[in-house]
């Protein structure tokens, strides 16, 4: 939990086009520091993928983090990936800004988003999806 920039985190951003989840733990992942989803910090369901709502959730794991004494994090960012989109929503880059402005030290960001080596077939058939 310690290296030389001082204590560290691991942030694990999931970014979706509906919502953002900003999930903060220890080095080994075994423990939660803090949670936190932009769902929870906007009025409308359709605004819950909006970056507002991210830095809304980004900021408030990094004041928690703050709390605890944490200075730096790494960061990992995921996509739904797999058969669905492999590129982040739009909260993503808002959320890592926020974390930014906040103090927070950033050692490393990575894409851990999963990557289908050979699995089931996108759904919508052949043709695709007809209205």
């Amino acid at each position: 939990m310690s290296t030389e920039q001082g204590k560290y985190a691991v942030v694990r951003i999931y970014s979706s086009s509906n919502n953002t989840i900003v999930h903060a733990t220890d080095p080994s992942g075994s423990s939660t520091l803090a949670i936190s989803a932009a769902g929870q910090h906007v009025k409308a369901d359709r605004l819950g993928g909006s970056p507002y709502g991210a830095m809304m959730a980004a900021n408030t794991v990094a004041g928690a983090l703050k709390k605890l004494g944490i200075t730096s994090i790494k960061v990992r960012v995921r996509a739904p990936g797999g058969i669905k989109s492999r590129t982040p929503g739009q909260g993503a880059q808002a959320a890592i800004r926020a974390l930014t402005r906040a103090g927070l030290r950033i050692i490393a960001i990575e894409d851990v988003t999963p990557i289908p080596t050979d699995g089931t077939r996108k759904p919508g058939g052949r043709r695709g999806r007809r209205f």
